[in-house]
């Protein structure tokens, strides 16, 4: 089984365990909540950091525009970013974040910038 295979599976594994694990704790975990998505993040940056050494920075490009289903993934995410940031950008607001900072990294690095900025949204509100 290959590497490109494994990973789906894994995650296809990991990601209902840990959406499940939040539904049902809730705000339980007050305080270190921002940490899931902190540290999905950062492996996500790692694991992205390889694909931009091995496959070059603009790697990405060549799977949205290949097909239609490169083109379906492609819509896809800035769908899922842009429901994030119109969600996060209120909320943002009222502690005081940089939106234009944010949105500058989202638009370079996609869910990282996303990860990262929802961490700080969660920590920042879990201090007040």
């Amino acid at each position: 089984m290959s590497n490109y295979l494994i990973l789906p599976l894994v995650s296809l594994l990991i990601f209902p365990i840990v959406t499940v694990i939040m539904m049902i704790k809730g705000d339980q975990s007050r305080n270190i909540r921002w940490t899931i998505p902190a540290a999905f993040g950062v492996a996500f940056f790692a694991f992205s950091l390889l694909a931009v050494i091995t496959e070059g920075p603009l790697g990405f490009w060549a799977n949205h525009t290949q097909d239609f289903w490169g083109n379906q993934v492609w819509l896809d995410l800035l769908l899922a970013i842009g429901i994030a940031w119109c969600a996060l950008v209120p909320k943002a607001k009222t502690m005081g974040m940089k939106l234009p900072f944010w949105l500058i990294f989202i638009m370079c690095s996609g869910s990282i910038g996303l990860l990262a900025m929802f961490s700080r949204w969660l920590y920042l509100s879990d201090q007040t």
